[in-house]
């Protein structure tokens, strides 16, 4: 490689950088006004997905957006959605490259919950009622999301309309969600359910397993253990015979 071709490349990329930094919208930057709330530290990276509605949308403290996450309230901008904001986002959050969070009545996502790349999150999708009109012109539905605090929702996870997941849950890479979901889940699968609970008692632990007894004759004891030998076996007489 040439020392221009080098010395071009190295401009490049300090000037990417600058660029990528330069961009972002923070709570200081013009863009960043535009947001019903961006909290301090706060930061939507650049390249920026499909961002509107901003006026509808809160993003907490020291929340990081990675590059090419769209996040919108509405249909689409210019469009008055009413004097309470849509898409919530609390602190100290991390959503991943390209995912997506698309509001139209509320979604609410807790503080501390991290993502993966290309999540997606919405609280509306279409409805099938009339089996004659093309599904795409029918009028669809909404009904509100809701994520708990210190959550993690895994690469490419879909959470659907009218989800609630409790704090500290995990969503598993892939997963469709659908539904409501208590604390300390595991949520795996299409259509997702219950894989692991936490409970005080038991600890983490499969719903789908039964509780095994406890004591001196605990089931896993009596099926681990060797068999005991019986008494020899005897033929009856005849007389016993009949």
């Amino acid at each position: 490689m040439s020392i221009v071709k080098r010395a071009v490349g190295r401009l490049a990329h300090r000037t990417w950088a600058y660029l990528r930094e330069a961009a972002a919208l923070s709570p200081g930057s013009t863009g960043g006004y535009r947001f019903r709330h961006l909290g301090e530290g706060a930061c939507v990276s650049f390249p920026l997905g499909a961002i509107f509605g901003e006026a509808w949308i809160e993003i907490g403290d020291h929340t990081l957006i990675g590059e090419r996450v769209s996040i919108s309230a509405g249909m689409g901008p210019g469009v008055d959605l009413g004097p309470d904001s849509i898409v919530r986002i609390g602190r100290a959050c991390s959503i991943g490259r390209g995912s997506h969070i698309v509001g139209h009545q509320s979604i609410d996502v807790g503080d501390d919950v991290f993502t993966g790349p290309y999540v997606y999150i919405t609280d509306q999708n279409h409805v099938y009622d009339d089996p004659e009109t093309p599904i795409g012109r029918q009028w669809p539905r909404n009904n509100p999301v809701s994520i708990g605090s210190g959550s993690w929702l895994g690469t490419g996870a879909i959470i659907l309309p009218g989800t609630r997941i409790g704090r500290q849950s995990v969503v598993a890479a892939g997963a469709v969600v659908r539904g409501e979901f208590p604390d300390h889940s595991v949520i795996a699968g299409v259509p997702a359910k219950i894989v692991r609970r936490h409970s005080p008692e038991r600890g983490w632990h499969s719903p789908l397993l039964p509780v095994l007894p406890e004591g001196p004759q605990d089931f896993r004891e009596a099926r681990t253990a060797p068999a005991r030998p019986g008494p020899p076996a005897t033929r009856p007489t005849v007389a016993e015979a009949g």
